[in-house]
């Protein structure tokens, strides 16, 4: 298991420091950016596959966008960047883009269908991969704006 989770990691850090690149922070900037995704990442990667936990993907993602605000925010005078340029870059690689193209995939679907059955069963997986997408980017939302809240005075040494 330890494989997969440095694995997962590794990953998530290089798509961090790809959208990282996007905005251009400071070249210290991308260390942090990488390390932040990749523990945020690798967290919500053990509760969900942990035999003890197994979190659903939604709380899963709550603590680890939750874990991922508080690194950010606490790296942030560090490395001299304003929070939120180490925030979403760690965020983006757990955007849940398998629900969004099975809930399109269910959606288009059933436009095609025939029957009122197969309709039922489509639209079925449309809803349930539409709320899923939904409450997942939700919970990432919030647990990683909630740090920068609490920690107002931390979040903010950065810009001064």
């Amino acid at each position: 298991m330890w494989g997969q989770i440095f694995q997962d990691a590794f990953f998530a850090a290089i798509a961090a420091i790809g959208f990282a690149a996007i905005s251009r922070p400071p070249k210290p900037g991308y260390l942090y950016c990488a390390i932040i995704a990749a523990l945020g990442h690798a967290s919500r990667f053990i509760m969900m596959n942990s035999q003890s936990l197994h979190a659903h993907i939604i709380i899963a993602s709550l603590f680890a966008a939750l874990i991922i605000g508080v690194l950010a925010v606490f790296f942030s005078p560090i490395a001299r960047i304003p929070a939120e340029a180490c925030l979403f870059p760690a965020l983006l690689p757990m955007i849940p883009g398998i629900y969004a193209y099975k809930a399109f995939g269910g959606l288009a679907m059933c436009v095609l269908c025939n029957g009122q059955d197969a309709f039922h069963h489509y639209f079925y997986l449309f809803a349930y991969n539409a709320f899923t997408c939904t409450a997942v980017l939700l919970s990432m939302v919030v647990g990683a704006t909630m740090p920068i809240f609490i920690f107002k005075k931390v979040s903010f040494q950065a810009t001064r």
